[in-house]
């Protein structure tokens, strides 16, 4: 079984849509959804359709998933953001990756909506990163076999670049794999400052980040207070419809 732990916080909008998305999976799984004090009915939502929930002691998304993860059930996770949707077949993917015993983790290759081209090409040099060093980010959905995860000692927890370490680090224990379809990842934090900007602020922390001059308390840094180069405040959108965005309700498996 493949449990499915989305971190959400104040989600209600767009929880629905990330349901959908995993409710139309084949292969057994279990949703978990790890909240850390919503004010709206993100943890109602979820209860009701079935989730297991959990909250966190504090909000930040690291520390979230692995309170997901310490009650999962299943022999396998998969990390999905609440504003992020799977393909049809996508937990059966996994699945088959997951008979290779090399198989560590991985990722899926991953698409915004709505789309630019600058986005499309971040997303382009994405699965070319994925594929050439093994390391994605938490908008890929992260899966990994939960032996491994627990031998990893789960995400740091940090504020920022938890998925990032997080994979370099699966990256080093065996063999990860880029899958496809790709998710669909909402695009709504690029619209306040534009894609362009956006993705200039992350890349420039991203290089701080590999050139090792954000030390651990700056990852460790506080919600109150945002680091230089840093993500901008997302603005949020209505939820997209499951159908337009996946007309076909069985994508092909490349």
């Amino acid at each position: 079984m493949i449990s499915v732990v989305i971190p959400a916080h104040n989600e209600a909008a767009l929880l629905p849509q990330t349901f959908a998305s995993v409710r139309l999976q084949n292969a057994p799984h279990e949703i978990i959804v790890a909240g850390a004090g919503s004010t709206d009915e993100t943890m109602e939502l979820a209860e009701a359709r079935g989730a297991r929930v959990v909250e966190s002691a504090h909000r930040q998304r690291a520390a979230q998933m692995n309170a997901g993860a310490r009650m999962a059930r299943g022999d396998s996770l998969l990390f999905l953001h609440a504003d992020t949707l799977l393909a049809p077949p996508a937990l059966d993917v996994i699945e088959r990756a997951f008979r290779d015993p090399s198989i560590v983790g991985g990722g899926f290759a991953r698409r915004f909506q709505p789309t630019s081209s600058i986005l499309r090409l971040t997303c382009a040099l994405a699965e070319l990163r994925t594929r050439c060093c093994g390391w994605f980010l938490g908008d890929q959905a992260i899966f990994v076999r939960r032996s491994v995860f627990e031998r990893l000692g789960g995400f740091r927890e940090w504020d920022v670049f938890e998925d990032l370490d997080f994979s370099r680090r699966l990256a080093r224990t065996g063999r990860v794999v880029t899958l496809r379809p790709p998710v669909i990842s909402s695009g709504r934090r690029f619209a306040a400052h534009g894609a362009l900007r956006t993705t200039w602020s992350d890349s420039c922390l991203t290089l701080r980040y590999l050139a090792g001059r954000l030390p651990e308390p700056d990852l460790r840094a506080g919600r109150g207070r945002q680091l230089p180069c840093l993500r901008l405040q997302p603005v949020t959108p209505g939820p997209a419809r499951m159908e337009s965005l996946y007309p076909n309700p069985h994508p092909p498996v490349r």
